[in-house]
């Protein structure tokens, strides 16, 4: 398979819920999971999943339960819980511990997972994200989901509403792009995701496994044992310089970077130094780790 042709794979969970990824690069090379944050879809991973499969890593960049392509929860209900059993599923699917890339909700799902598996990671990438991040980011990413609720009339409707959220970014053009991550019902666009992932619930169950949970997250971070890099856009609202160091502290053999000028969605504002940033981190920590570990399985005639 070349680099810039991907394969689609459909991986079940235990509940049915089938998720759908996309994969690059040759399945014979060290994995590299793409996860992306709340209201997205794999497609945002698509720069960055080419790059790294031309790097020699194989890629697979999911949508999550709930998003895109993949299947809806069938309870409606989508707390921190099945989130990280879908990464376990993920990983058991590949056969082998993957390195773990995870945006914001991607991101906390796979720190989660590794909370109670240590072993099944080779590393954790994590983007603008930590078990410790601004109400005020956070909520303004949920105003702008919830503003969509009743659908767009065009894809150029859709376009305004999000260059209004993301003003720092142009325009783009052509809308044509935004295609991919709408659903078109009765002649409206709807964000591709499942409406109940954002509501609200009373149930007590539902608000014990929520998605934001500092303490659990917390916990988990002191676990890992993998090499960890956290990456902060620089103008991010959601995950602060203070944010930042409480993680690092929890974490002492964590690495950090901040992309200057890049916002909470780091890879879309900046891909050029994401990439950079990313493919460093993974040829110094993790496949030079790989290769110590390979050269001493020879040395024992394995």
């Amino acid at each position: 398979m070349g680099t810039g042709q991907a394969a689609t794979l459909r991986i079940e969970c235990d509940d049915k819920v089938t998720l759908v990824a996309d994969a690059h690069g040759d399945p014979a090379d060290p994995p590299v999971v793409l996860l992306h944050g709340g209201g997205q879809t794999r497609h945002s991973w698509r720069a960055t999943a080419r790059d790294l499969a031309g790097s020699g890593w194989y890629t697979l960049a999911v949508d999550l339960r709930g998003h895109g392509e993949s299947g809806w929860s069938p309870d409606g209900r989508y707390g921190l819980d099945r989130f990280a059993t879908d990464v376990v599923r993920i990983a058991e699917f590949l056969g082998r511990p993957p390195v773990l890339v995870g945006a914001s909700l991607g991101g906390n799902s796979s720190l989660a997972a590794l909370g109670h598996h240590p072993e099944l990671a080779l590393g954790l990438i994590l983007v603008d994200v930590s078990p410790f991040l601004q109400p005020k980011g956070t909520g303004r990413i949920g105003a702008f989901m919830r503003s969509g609720s009743e659908g767009f009339a065009s894809l150029e409707e859709a376009a305004d509403a999000v260059s209004a959220y993301l003003s720092h970014r142009p325009r783009p053009r052509n809308v044509e792009g935004l295609r991919k991550n709408l659903r078109e019902e009765n002649g409206r666009f709807f964000w591709h995701w499942d409406p109940a992932f954002l509501r609200s619930s009373e149930d007590e169950a539902v608000q014990r496994d929520r998605l934001i949970d500092p303490a659990r997250l917390g916990a988990a971070a002191m676990s890992l044992r993998v090499p960890t890099l956290l990456v902060r856009g620089g103008e991010s609202d959601v995950l602060s310089v203070a944010d930042s160091r409480r993680f690092l502290e929890l974490v002492p053999h964590a690495e950090f970077s901040n992309v200057q000028g890049a916002h909470h969605m780091v890879a879309g504002d900046d891909n050029a130094v994401f990439d950079r940033v990313l493919g460093e981190f993974l040829e110094r920590r993790v496949r030079s780790r790989l290769n110590l570990f390979a050269q001493a399985a020879l040395d024992r005639g394995e």
